[in-house]
């Protein structure tokens, strides 16, 4: 059945949205999305306002990418509206309102639809901190489960949380576990220095030594994060990155060690919003999203895509290789969020112009809530399309991979010099991101096998460093005593998700 794209005004958010009469498969995932999340009540769907809160913003989502259109497509009915401007052209990343966001409704798929009094007590925890927090979310098995729910008992609930407040005791059951939170701050200095007078007994023996020795490791070693675990705030355990926000900015839209970029590239809760932040995390998004297709064959299914997407960031990740980390930890993620998913990725989908939905599951007008839909979808193996994929990675990713087929091709480094320079589109703020040239359309012809072990080797190469740097200071910024309570965590999950594992291979030989 051929199918269509929902045009870049409707799917991703122009000013108005015109109402759709011609029903087909292409046009339904987006549909059954919209339906689903005006259903639940999600404000971003629901109403289209500018955005005035940091705090729970309704702006929408917005990806000016080309896109197919119809001649019944929404665009074409609306040729007296002007086309948003395409953002990823010229993405200013030195804004500070959320109005100068390219649409007054960008980027409402980073916001999860969680339960409304857990997210409020989320929130109360970050009110206990007086040190300003710019941008801050929720993220990990914590607050998104990788198993099935089990009912709370009092003595599994103490065993985790001091006294937390009943809208986690519920969000959790009978798994209670440590809530991660990444706080992005805008003066790393004089923040730790305000949060060492306040909770001095969240940070280990370094603390004593005041906050431009705490600054200077999180800044200068490993990712730019620098980790307080195991506190205790309003009852409830937690852990707490901090990080500056032009650290986080910059690997949200370069991808220069994948740290940050990787856990926004699952879902999360933003419980504090930040108008830079948001613009980068969507091109963070999109870059996922196409890595992920140079990544994949024609025709794969969604838990296919979003479990590449989620394990972009675990290649190269020395906790992967150690026995530290479950093996089936990318499968739990995708498998038991799969509607998060579709929300961070479906609108992006959609106004690709190079992928589809392609299952005739998407007439079910419920199929984008129902977790036990695995849709198929189908991309277009056009080497200029992928060549233009490859031209618009982000910059540091972009250009290490580029220097991997300049080895393979063995081109002079004069002339390759020169071709870079040439095709150089960046300045300090803004960056052209244009059409794939003869040198990316090269690569994109490369055998599907070759090009995939590249791209795999440039993200190892990406993640591997950072993420091992970051490990080795935990000692030092947790202190050895959490460290080792937490390296004994990991090594109990891994245990468990290799037993689980045996497990289910076996009932899998009996059947």
């Amino acid at each position: 059945m051929p199918t269509r794209k929902l045009s870049a005004l409707k799917a991703l958010g122009a000013t108005r949205v015109w109402p759709s009469t011609i029903h087909t498969h292409a046009r339904l995932p987006y549909q059954s999305i919209h339906h689903t999340f005006s259903t639940t009540q999600c404000p971003a769907f629901a109403s289209k306002r500018t955005a005035s809160s940091q705090v729970e913003p309704v702006d929408g989502t917005s990806d000016s990418v080309s896109a197919k259109s119809s001649p019944t497509s929404p665009s074409s009915l609306a040729s007296d509206i002007p086309a948003p401007a395409d953002w990823e052209e010229n993405p200013n990343y030195n804004i500070e309102r959320f109005s100068e966001l390219p649409h007054s409704n960008f980027g409402v798929n980073q916001h999860m639809v969680i339960n409304d009094e857990f997210k409020e007590a989320l929130r109360q925890i970050l009110w206990q901190f007086r040190a300003p927090i710019r941008y801050a979310f929720a993220y990990g098995s914590g607050v998104f489960p990788q198993s099935k729910h089990t009912k709370a008992t009092p003595s599994s609930i103490t065993s985790i949380h001091s006294k937390p407040p009943p809208a986690i005791v519920d969000q959790q059951g009978g798994t209670p576990k440590m809530i991660d939170f990444i706080f992005g701050v805008s003066y790393s200095q004089h923040w730790h220095s305000l949060n060492l007078n306040q909770h001095r007994d969240h940070y280990s023996a370094l603390g004593s030594l005041g906050s431009a020795a705490v600054t200077a490791v999180q800044e200068k070693w490993g990712a730019g994060v620098y980790f307080n675990p195991y506190v205790t705030v309003n009852g409830t355990l937690i852990k707490y990155g901090v990080v500056n926000l032009d650290t986080l900015c910059t690997d949200l839209s370069e991808w220069t060690t994948l740290y940050l970029a990787g856990r926004l590239q699952k879902p999360v809760k933003i419980l504090r919003d930040d108008a830079r932040v948001r613009l980068a995390n969507q091109v963070n998004l999109i870059s996922a999203l196409r890595t992920a297709l140079l990544l994949l064959p024609p025709e794969f299914t969604e838990q296919e895509l979003y479990g590449t997407i989620a394990n972009i960031s675990y290649l190269g990740d020395p906790r992967m290789v150690l026995p530290t980390e479950d093996p089936s930890k990318v499968a739990n993620i995708v498998g038991n969020n799969l509607p998060h998913f579709r929300r961070l990725y479906a609108p992006l989908i959609e106004n690709l112009p190079n992928v589809n939905f392609n299952d005739s599951k998407c007439s079910d007008p419920e199929w984008a809530s129902d977790p036990s839909s695995n849709i198929r979808l189908t991309q277009d193996m056009d080497p200029i399309r992928r060549g233009n994929m490859v031209r618009r990675l982000p910059k540091s990713f972009r250009t290490k991979l580029y220097f991997q087929y300049q080895k393979k091709y063995q081109i002079p480094r004069l002339e390759f010099d020169q071709m870079l320079e040439a095709s150089r589109d960046e300045d300090g703020t803004r960056i052209n991101r244009r059409e794939g040239g003869g040198f990316e359309r090269r690569i994109a012809r490369e055998p599907a096998e070759d090009l995939r072990a590249e791209v795999r080797t440039v993200i190892k190469n990406t993640v591997g460093w950072p993420s091992m740097s970051q490990s080795l200071k935990g000692p030092f910024t947790a202190g050895l005593s959490r460290t080792w309570r937490y390296m004994s965590e990991k090594m109990a999950k891994h245990s468990e998700g290799k037993k689980k594992a045996a497990e289910a291979t076996k009932e899998k030989k009996q059947e």
